[in-house]
């Protein structure tokens, strides 16, 4: 018996803190929206490795990694420790002028770990419709969307384009409250799989319309993973490939990254990317560089501009939506994800800001998480400007 003990404790130590983490706080079922804190902490950073509760596809990596060297340390005017504790930060790192000038973890986590985006994997999934354009699979944003994805013809969707989708004006009914578990958001990837069906697509089909397309804006997780479906109808390639073959290889990403699946084996567009914040940071810095690798733009011209600039108004001042991008009045943007998942871009300083947390609710909102974060973005901003004149 003392041998065992002896085993089992030794065994709980080489395990390592995630697993330990999640073996004692284990998340119950797909919903991440009602789990307790303590299995966010633990699955956030582990989801892609319990198959019995979701499943996953690799997004491959390739050999050579784009290099992220260190640079000058940033000096900021304000209580970093404080601040990422308050944020319950797991990572975050700020890279200006292609260097490195901050980089700290927290909650057990490390640079060789992967967090879920949630939601910053909207911004990835909207990129790859510009390379599905340049690739010529989808001829136009004025085209309708029933167009690729025969499912929604007939329903509201038979009137919405692609461009009202990457936008989110589509005028389509959907509830998107975190913390109401009869919201679309909450129910859209319960429905059972039916073979030949894309169960998206069909949720997505049964909704009502609200307002007539392309008037109001109504923000929609669920068209995003339309968006999804749109991109591998039309290239007939899964999105982890396509994802692969368009950035994750060619840029240099350093891990192999995941993406979750839904209930009928198609990625989650609208969640849900697992990789490491420094290959998060990455995507940020193909973004900066206009979206060229190897010398060459994977997106059509001007489609960077267009998608992170103000397309429809959010009724908040200063901000707006682009395709599927946050955007700032001042030409920042960000791909933003619940519970403290985010890459913020600022062209103008050739800033990336790339951090994950375990925020105390989706949106920050009860514990001030979201509007520290937001202020902690423009105290990287002002510190920079700051050595500007100096």
């Amino acid at each position: 018996m003392a041998a065992l003990l002896v085993v089992l404790g030794a065994g709980w130590i080489l395990i390592g803190p995630d697993w330990r983490a999640l073996l004692t706080h284990p998340p119950v079922g797909r919903d991440v929206l009602f789990w307790s804190q303590a299995q966010r902490d633990a699955g956030f950073r582990m989801i892609d490795r319990v198959p019995m509760i979701v499943e996953s596809r690799p997004i491959a990596a390739g050999e050579t990694i784009y290099p992220l060297t260190d640079g000058e340390p940033i000096d900021l005017d304000l209580d970093l420790d404080a601040y990422l504790a308050s944020q319950r930060s797991a990572s975050l790192i700020i890279v200006h002028d292609g260097k490195v000038r901050l980089e700290r973890y927290g909650l057990d986590f490390s640079a060789s770990g992967k967090w879920t985006s949630f939601s910053v994997a909207k911004s990835l999934t909207s990129t790859l419709v510009g390379a599905a354009m340049k690739d010529g699979y989808i001829k136009s944003l004025d085209e309708p969307v029933s167009t690729y994805i025969s499912d929604l013809k007939g329903s509201e969707y038979d009137s919405v384009t692609i461009e009202q989708l990457l936008t989110m004006t589509s005028g389509v009914a959907w509830n998107e409250d975190y913390e109401d578990p009869e919201s679309d958001v909450a129910r859209f990837d319960l429905q059972a799989p039916v073979e030949g069906v894309s169960t998206v697509a069909a949720y997505m089909a049964g909704l009502p319309r609200a307002h007539p397309a392309g008037e109001q804006w109504n923000y929609s997780t669920g068209e995003t993973n339309l968006i999804g479906v749109l991109v591998s109808e039309a290239t007939g390639k899964t999105l982890n490939a396509y994802l692969s073959e368009k950035i994750w290889t060619p840029f240099g990403m350093e891990q192999d990254a995941t993406w979750l699946l839904g209930q009928d084996g198609h990625e989650i567009a609208g969640c849900c990317i697992q990789a490491t914040t420094r290959d998060f940071a990455r995507f940020g810095l193909f973004m900066l560089a206009g979206g060229v690798v190897g010398g060459e733009s994977i997106l059509p011209e001007g489609w960077i501009a267009a998608a992170t600039q103000k397309q429809a108004d959010i009724n908040s001042a200063g901000e707006g939506y682009g395709y599927q991008w946050w955007t700032w009045d001042d030409g920042s943007y960000q791909a933003d994800g619940i519970f403290g998942q985010g890459i913020f871009i600022d062209p103008n300083r050739n800033l990336v800001i790339a951090s994950n947390a375990s925020w105390t609710s989706a949106l920050g909102l009860r514990g001030g998480e979201w509007e520290a974060r937001r202020e902690f973005y423009k105290d990287v901003q002002r510190a920079l400007d700051r050595d500007q004149m100096e």
